[in-house]
């Protein structure tokens, strides 16, 4: 449902729908409704179809919005929440979700870019944290692993990057407060 109301197919639908009913007025010798609706449905067709081609999709959202919204909203929570804001939308022309971010931070493989496959939400010890879990094939684990005090401070003072290999290729990103981080929980 989701890719379904994504902006790029929302496009696609509209242009498509314009040029159907310019086409059918055009047929049926109905000039003042098909005229406008080719010209604008055409053009309107072919920017949805572009948006679709390049249209990155947020990653799953393993916790439901509503769940730690308290926590979200406290003054502590805001580089974590403006960072959730930021992955949690469509992305359009990018390879990859954070890729600026992963650029500056020397995280980025050109032909393998690393992959956001999830966002967590957690609770640490009445403290907001986000947990993130990518795919990455072309830089290996020890490279994120070497940088996890830069991690910590990028993304915002107090916190603390911990990081856990998953699955073959995969590997999680917790990023807690750093007074809270042993009290994590779920």
């Amino acid at each position: 449902m989701q890719a379904i109301l994504s902006p790029g197919s929302l496009v696609t639908i509209a242009g498509a729908v314009l040029t159907v009913i310019g086409t059918i007025a055009y047929a049926t010798d109905i000039p003042n409704l098909s005229l406008p609706t080719i010209f604008y449905g055409i053009p309107i067709l072919l920017g949805g179809l572009a948006l679709k081609s390049s249209e990155l999709p947020p990653p799953e959202r393993l916790t439901p919005a509503s769940r730690f919204k308290q926590l979200r909203e406290q003054a502590a929570s805001e580089p974590l929440r403006k960072l959730l804001a930021d992955v949690d939308r469509w992305r359009y022309g990018q390879k990859a979700h954070l890729e600026s971010s992963l650029e500056a931070l020397k995280l980025w493989d050109e032909e393998a870019p690393p992959q956001l496959l999830s966002v967590e939400e957690l609770d640490c010890g009445g403290h907001y944290g986000l947990r993130l879990r990518f795919r990455c094939a072309g830089v290996p684990l020890e490279r994120w692993q070497a940088r996890r005090e830069r991690l910590s401070r990028f993304f915002g003072p107090g916190l603390s990057a911990e990081i856990q290999a998953g699955r073959q290729g995969e590997f999680s990103l917790a990023l807690v407060p750093q007074a809270g981080a042993s009290e994590q929980t779920t």
